[in-house]
């Protein structure tokens, strides 16, 4: 996968999710924060990345700093949304990613909503399994959006015409 410079594109970030952590110590319990943030430019690039740090703004910078880190490339098709079904997985999340045409809007649950909002898809349908952890269920939807080949290159490497691989 090549690198994609974040320095071009004007990212958006959202917040999905901040929690409290706790790590017990000698001297007692140490709380931080750990924040999980989604940046995405809305024309197909999307990433996500977790901080953690003592105070909530802290912890968002680093969560942005290793979103950016993290950016891919996502295939969206003229509808706006993506060239066949596919099933994400993470841990023991998983997110059914379907195509839908136009006019469908995101069909989606929380986290993955924000994921696909920020990729710029505009018509997809989806629904989470499994676990329901947030962190887990935005890694499944992106594993499932990073999985997804271009139905032209699947063809070729087929031998095939795309129509006797789409239909």
């Amino acid at each position: 996968m090549k690198k994609i410079d974040a320095s071009q594109l004007e990212l958006v970030d959202s917040v999905v999710a901040i929690k409290r952590v706790t790590k017990v110590v000698k001297g007692g319990r140490n709380m931080r924060l750990a924040a999980l943030v989604v940046v995405g430019d809305r024309n197909g690039h999307v990433g996500a990345g977790v901080g953690k740090a003592a105070e909530i703004p802290e912890a968002i910078r680093k969560a942005k700093e290793d979103a950016i880190k993290n950016l891919m490339e996502v295939p969206i098709n003229e509808a706006g949304s993506i060239p066949y079904g596919y099933t994400g997985e993470f841990g023991s999340a998983a997110v059914l990613l379907k195509s839908a045409p136009e006019g469908t809007g995101i069909i989606a649950g929380g986290p993955a909503r924000t994921v696909l909002d920020l990729a710029g898809y505009r018509n997809i349908r989806t629904k989470s399994l499994g676990s329901n952890n947030k962190r887990n269920v935005v890694l499944a939807t992106l594993n499932g959006l990073k999985s997804i080949q271009d139905p032209n290159e699947i063809a070729r490497l087929r031998g095939k015409s795309v129509d006797e691989i789409l239909n």
